[in-house]
């Protein structure tokens, strides 16, 4: 036993010296008490996201370009490790807690339904129909990690880590990341709030200045990779981008993921808070609305959102017919409802069974079963 309390010593040593700032294993909080083994909370949280089922699904659902058949473009899988590598740099240069910041950003968009933003608009507007609340892909990676996951007894992770998640949301691009502490009963309101009022949720702040590095990390993770993206398969041409913007930021993924992070680092060093230069910060909000009107919005042509909304809405009532017939040759069952535990199937309502497995579902899932259907 004197061999694995060395060991756990040895995971924490690098603490003793981390920014007066970053978060502590120590200060780490779960739901459910546990016993620790040599692993500290936040980097076990790692390792209980990665061994995850939904974690694997991440290889096959959209970033931003559904059904694409160049094998280089990016999935979801890519984002997630871009963030997790692009976090950690500034977490690292900044001397935060790099097991936490691994942890969120691993994490932070196993809520993400296929279809990307898409079929999230798609199922938000079920949700407000049949449910009567909001459905967004960070609430619904704290609803996986809490309630869905490990057949609906949930993984147990650390509040800061679930916080990291809900907060994460990288469309919502500020020019100053603050951490505001939050107790347990604190993260829960806000989480409960956030299926009333979406809008709000969108603007939660992390609870530690780990969860602010995720935030900023993920529109850096995104924003020059779905250039090269749109470029690559022909959407964008990158002569076409603004020169305004291009000459702060450069005109390649590399270039515009160096500068920002160079620029968050200069800005926030020593500080309780992150931010970028004016012009940095300035340029970055101008390309974020460039993509949006080049690439976002025509991500989905009008004839295909038309058929994968009605795809949507047609599997959802074929599998709440399915729970109401008890249709257990129905996909939801064979891959899904027989795999809950029992609380799981006794307290959550039908429709809210069909939409966590509608979120869980793959590109390639979901198209072969509205093909089917």
């Amino acid at each position: 036993m004197k061999e694995l309390e060395i060991a756990k010593q040895n995971f924490l040593l690098k603490e003793q010296h981390l920014s007066p700032y970053a978060a502590l294993s120590s200060e780490a909080v779960r739901f459910v008490r546990e016993e620790e083994d040599i692993r500290p909370p936040f980097f076990h949280d790692i390792d209980r996201i990665i061994h995850s089922l939904s974690y694997t699904r991440y290889l096959n659902k959209t970033q931003v370009f559904t059904k694409n058949e160049n094998d280089h473009v990016s999935r979801r899988i890519t984002h997630v490790q871009l963030v997790s590598k692009i976090a950690r740099t500034i977490g690292r240069a900044l001397n935060l807690n790099e097991d936490l910041i691994e942890a969120i950003a691993l994490g932070h968009d196993i809520g993400h339904t296929p279809l990307g933003h898409a079929g999230e608009s798609m199922i938000n507007e079920i949700c407000q129909k049949e449910l009567g609340c909001s459905f967004a892909h960070n609430i619904q990676g704290v609803r996986y990690y809490m309630a869905v996951a490990n057949g609906g007894r949930g993984h147990n992770l650390t509040v800061q880590v679930l916080d990291g998640i809900m907060t994460h949301n990288g469309e919502m691009l500020s020019p100053l990341y603050e951490p505001v502490k939050k107790s347990k009963k604190e993260f829960l309101r806000e989480y409960e709030e956030a299926y009333t009022d979406l809008k709000k949720s969108k603007t939660y702040h992390p609870m530690t200045l780990e969860g602010c590095v995720v935030r900023i990390s993920d529109i850096i993770g995104y924003i020059g990779r779905d250039i090269e993206d749109a470029i690559m398969i022909g959407k964008l041409k990158r002569e076409e981008l603004p020169i305004d913007i291009t000459k702060i930021l450069g005109n390649t993924n590399r270039s515009i993921v160096n500068t920002i992070i160079l620029d968050i680092v200069k800005e926030s060093m020593n500080k309780p808070y992150l931010k970028m230069s004016k012009e940095v910060y300035q340029a970055l909000f101008a390309l974020k609305k460039y993509n949006y009107e080049h690439i976002y919005q025509e991500s989905l042509s009008p004839s295909l959102w038309k058929k994968y909304q009605e795809g949507m809405w047609k599997l959802y009532r074929n599998y709440y017919q399915d729970i109401k017939e008890k249709n257990h040759q129905s996909m939801i069952y064979l891959t899904f409802l027989n795999h809950q535990g029992e609380e799981y199937l006794e307290n959550t309502e039908d429709k809210r069974k069909v939409i966590d497995f509608l979120a869980g579902m793959t590109d390639e899932m979901f198209l072969k079963e509205i093909a089917k259907n």
